[in-house]
């Protein structure tokens, strides 16, 4: 469609920005709380809080102030939360057996937060790094990352999670068939109703650290991850990808970073018209908080602008976190 307007000084643009009334009513785009998801941080104990140096603001939670932050969460209007643990590092192996440890740090959450905030999604990480000695999101053999045996690992991963009682869970892996193996043993072992976001365009991006020091990952990782996450370089690859995950019986998909992929983040909903999510990652994060720490921005102004630009590249949600903080400046905006 071609747009139709008259010559200046019939049509005059600036007549629709002139008032902040004029520009609300002529506004393409929203954010809302309810675009939300808001990751947080898992640490053992009680009333722990254990703050993570490179991403200002952001703590390590123990359980009890999970649900809090669940309830917090909740009552801001934020529908989801997503769950990463820090894992003790005794209880790391090559095996990784703890990612399906029932009792394990992500399932124990799962279930308190059920029990006491029951209206609330709650939406998993599912990937071995945070269990894995050598640090991947996968079983690693001689210094290969194998994909089939890591896809059984992360379908027993998923089972026990979705018998924990999680709502969304997020294969964040990237290795292939594990979103078809992990819908198939959700079917067979009766949790129909679980739904899947896939990390179906990862890209192997720069923008993870401070996310790897959260989860203790950093020290363990013995290499990169580009046999497995994306090349930065690809468009088309993308999109390929999260056709396959949607036709293996991907309920939801994602681009992860998010602000550097505002473009696959556009083709991918226009191309498929699924729900599109993406993930302003560490990175991200960290360097907003950075640059308005040393005053260099507007931090609050700065925080809800990039948000702003998921929804108009045409995402549904943004798993962010900002989220507590721009639900409370939407409230009070």
């Amino acid at each position: 469609m071609q747009p139709v307007q008259a010559p200046y000084p019939l049509t005059r643009f600036r007549r629709v920005r002139r008032t902040a009334a004029m520009r609300a009513l002529t506004q393409e785009t929203t954010l809302t709380a309810a675009d939300l998801i808001w990751p947080v941080f898992l640490c053992d104990g009680t009333a722990q809080r254990q703050p993570v140096a490179s991403m200002p603001g952001v703590e390590r939670k123990s359980l009890d102030l999970v649900v809090e932050a669940a309830a917090e969460a909740r009552d801001l209007g934020i529908p989801a939360i997503c769950l990463f643990p820090y894992t003790d590092p005794s209880l790391k192996t090559p095996g990784c057996e703890e990612a399906w440890n029932p009792e394990n740090l992500t399932n124990r959450a799962i279930r308190a937060i059920k029990t006491q905030v029951p209206d609330i999604a709650v939406m998993t990480d599912v990937a071995l790094d945070p269990y894995n000695a050598h640090g991947h999101d996968g079983l690693v053999v001689d210094g290969i990352i194998l994909n089939d045996e890591t896809v059984e690992a992360l379908v027993r991963m998923a089972l026990a999670q979705a018998e924990a009682g999680a709502d969304i869970l997020g294969p964040s892996d990237m290795m292939d068939g594990r979103i078809g193996a992990m819908r198939a043993a959700l079917e067979a072992a009766g949790h129909k109703d679980t739904a899947i976001l896939s990390y179906a365009a990862k890209y192997a991006s720069a923008f993870y650290g401070p996310f790897r020091d959260a989860v203790g990952a950093s020290g363990a990782l013995k290499g990169d991850k580009k046999t497995y996450q994306m090349n930065p370089a690809n468009r088309d690859e993308a999109l390929r990808l999260v056709a396959r995950d949607l036709a293996e019986g991907a309920d939801m998909v994602m681009v992860k970073p998010g602000m550097p992929y505002l473009d696959i983040c556009a083709r991918v909903k226009e191309a498929f018209g699924a729900p599109t999510f993406a993930y302003q990652v560490s990175g991200e994060y960290a360097m907003i908080k950075a640059a308005a720490q040393n005053g260099w921005l507007d931090g609050e102004k700065a925080m809800v602008e990039s948000l702003m630009a998921f929804k108009r590249a045409g995402c549904d949600g943004i798993l962010t976190y900002f989220a507590p903080a721009v639900a409370k400046a939407l409230r009070h905006g």
